[in-house]
């Protein structure tokens, strides 16, 4: 156990992960906390002096003691950050978050930079330098969507994201001496923008609650079902997982050796640090609440950085980095003793077995001094294919173990992410139902390649000897869609929901990008089909249909009703022909029905909205009236006209909270809707490669704020104005 070098208490509830350091002066850290009392808490040790003034964007200073000041928001702060928004400053710009607002605020100065009203929210905000823009944005995640917002609060960066945006890290992906931004999803995705451009995904088993940077193209992460890890690029270094959540993640270097450690508070109270190269534990310790937050500065004025760990019950704690070295040098030898013991005792269980199938095969018959072994040879062989299923089991892929000879297999355990609860699926069949062969069911969710780790217990009939067998198989990133046809003739005509493009490369080239990315009985044969291709696939997961056709011209089709599957057919297809740029023509109807829907209601609830804000407006001018009124009454005394005066306050007073009710609904309403319509920006720009896909981001955000609803439908169907 640590021993922290100063512990304090801001005896006020702190909310879990928005626990953030700024030195609003340019020079002193000042730790900085959101409430559950709707405020952000600023504690300044160096400061002895606290202030009390009136701000903008509904919100005040008061002093509570000579340390911590209080700024009320008066809203729910779900994003909290601080960082050089202003070139011209030398000082950290408070940026907050709410569920409608950013307020930029300048601490030092008791100043506004800007508040901006947000439709889509803020769920997520960090401040930095963006690749290809000269002035630091405070990068504002939300409702599918991301906004940059400059010091003077226009907002010159704006992109779509799959979901509702959790995460955000500005980091140098490609080492080119700029930051590209990470974003995590709803949608399980990691997605790497440079500029408007996105240039790098992968897929995750959860959704990635927490990223933070790392040297170099490092990133560590978190997701929502307790794993931790490193990322190099979109490459998994390591990870771990826990039954319990982790709030924040940083970067701190504990034992001063130059290579930082990843440090994670969890939502048990645990604080652990990682080597951030192997995952390997070099400290902990331990809070009696939840982790609120976590984070580093030079809090005693030593000249060097603090790791400083808050709970959410107040309870502030300070380590540093000279002590924590020793510790983990005491830490570190009583591992080695303990992985030394873990191993004798494995060495140990080992020599026991040998012992025990020497004497098992002395005692035997010397006419067959092997009896009661497992054949030398013996392998496990392994197919995955499509099972349509049955009425008690519907359409899967399925995994089948075969021996080589008459053992049996015991027990199977499966580890594939995403597809099992715990990520992991034993199967233990009955003594009467051991036989040689054993079938697994898999139901992959989503469209993404995984890798499935088997371990199978392979042993002999009516005997204890058996041996584990280790093995991977890999899934097709499409393995759920079952060929049907593979007709060589190309349809007539297209049906009603297509993407339809060109491309130079050679039809050998798009069949082999299908035989790496569809679970086939066979591969299909580069040469077969006389220079063109029609291929017909039925979903395992809702029967609908998924046609491929390609044109000896260079011309090819995809036909699905799902936009969402044809978005990321093609961006599988651009990977594996390594297209920089692709534009298509996309024909969907129904999406586009219901984008024209949404927009004429999003109308509708800003008017709505406006009213409303400003009836709210008039009830409140009457309670102040009333109020003073009552008072006066009060003080005359007249008690008749004071019941009365209390009385139509009551009134107003429902009044006011039935008006601010509709106008929470009228919000999540518009917020869904908005949603909605990222979402159908985002699976649009997927259908396209490159510049043309930040293309359709940009023209659509163009059409959005000019409501311009057919120059919308047309950058939906062609990609331009």
């Amino acid at each position: 156990m640590a021993v922290p070098v100063f512990t304090l208490q801001l005896n006020h509830k702190l909310l879990p992960g928005r626990v953030t350091i700024g030195k609003y002066d340019g020079s002193h850290s000042c730790l900085t906390a959101a409430t559950t009392a709707d405020k952000v808490l600023i504690h300044s040790p160096h400061r002895r002096l606290g202030t009390t003034s009136q701000m903008s964007g509904a919100a005040t200073w008061s002093q509570v003691n000579k340390e911590i000041s209080l700024l009320s928001v008066n809203r729910n702060v779900s994003a909290l950050c601080a960082g050089r928004l202003h070139p011209d400053l030398e000082q950290d710009i408070l940026v907050v978050g709410t569920p409608s607002s950013v307020l930029a605020y300048n601490v030092e100065n008791n100043k506004d930079l800007f508040y901006k009203e947000v439709a889509d929210g803020a769920n997520i905000i960090v401040v930095g330098h963006l690749s290809g823009y000269e002035n630091p944005l405070a990068l504002v995640g939300g409702n599918c969507s991301i906004q940059g917002f400059d010091y003077k609060g226009n907002d010159p960066y704006w992109t779509v994201s799959g979901d509702n945006v959790r995460s955000l890290a500005l980091l140098d992906y490609d080492l080119d001496g700029e930051n590209e931004l990470i974003v995590g999803s709803d949608d399980f995705d990691l997605r790497v923008f440079k500029e408007d451009v996105m240039v790098g995904e992968t897929s995750e088993t959860e959704v990635a609650t927490i990223l933070a940077p790392l040297r170099g193209s490092k990133m560590a992460y978190a997701l929502a079902n307790g794993t931790v890890g490193v990322y190099n690029k979109l490459h998994r270094v390591w990870r771990v997982k826990s039954k319990n959540r982790a709030v924040s993640v940083l970067s701190y270097d504990i034992d001063g050796d130059g290579v930082e450690e990843l440090v994670t508070g969890w939502s048990n109270g645990k604080v652990d640090a990682r080597n951030s190269r192997t995952g390997e534990v070099v400290f902990k310790d331990n809070f009696n609440n939840s982790v609120a937050g976590l984070a580093d500065g030079d809090y005693r004025l030593e000249g060097r950085s603090q790791l400083i760990c808050c709970s959410v019950d107040g309870e502030v704690r300070g380590y540093d980095s000279s002590r924590l070295g020793s510790l983990m040098e005491g830490n570190a030898h009583q591992d080695a003793v303990r992985d030394l013991l873990q191993k004798k005792q494995a060495l140990l269980m080992e020599l026991r077995n040998y012992e025990s199938n020497t004497r098992s095969s002395s005692g035997a018959a010397q006419t067959n001094m092997n009896a009661g072994m497992i054949p030398a040879k013996t392998s496990l062989q392994t197919t995955v294919s499509i099972n349509m299923g049955n009425k008690s089991k519907g359409p899967h892929v399925e995994l089948c173990l075969t021996t080589n000879n008459e053992t049996i297999i015991r027990a199977v355990l499966v580890f594939a992410e995403g597809i099992f609860a715990g990520e992991t699926h034993v199967v233990h069949p009955r003594d009467e139902e051991l036989t040689s062969s054993l079938k697994v069911a898999l139901f992959p969710p989503r469209d993404v390649p995984l890798d499935i780790h088997i371990k199978a217990l392979v042993g002999l009939p009516r005997t204890e000897q058996f041996h584990v067998f280790e093995l991977t198989r890999h899934l097709p990133r499409f393995s759920m869609y079952n060929l049907i046809s593979a007709s060589a003739p190309l349809p007539e005509e297209l049906p009603q929901n297509f993407v339809s493009f060109f491309i130079s490369e050679r039809i050998q080239r798009v069949v082999l990008w299908i035989n790496q990315n569809f679970l086939l009985s066979s591969e299909l044969e580069p040469e077969s089909g006389g220079g063109s291709l029609s291929l017909s696939f039925s979903a395992l997961r809702d029967g609908s249909l998924l046609s491929i056709s390609m044109h000896p011209a260079g011309r090819m089709a995809i036909a699905t009703s799902n936009m969402t599957l044809a978005g990321d057919l093609v961006q599988s297809l651009a990977s594996f022909l390594n297209l920089s740029n692709l534009q298509v023509t996309a024909e969907f109807p129904d999406e586009l029905a219901h984008l024209g829907e949404w927009l004429e209601k999003v109308a509708n609830l800003q008017e709505v909205r406006i009213q409303l804000g400003a009836d709210l407006a008039h009830r409140a001018g009457l309670i102040r009236n009333l109020i003073v009124r009552a008072e006066d009454a009060r003080l005359l005394p007249d008690l008749t006209s004071m019941r009365e005066w209390h009385t139509q306050l009551l009134e107003v007073n429902d009044d006011l909270i039935n008006s601010y009710n509709i106008r929470c609904s009228n919000h999540n309403e518009l917020l869904e809707i908005l949603k909605q319509i990222n979402l159908t920006i985002q699976k649009a720009a997927r259908l396209r490669v490159g510049q043309n896909k930040a293309d359709v981001v940009n023209l659509s955000r163009s059409a959005l704020q000019s409501n311009n609803l057919h120059s919308l439908l047309k950058i939906v169907r062609t990609g331009e104005a």
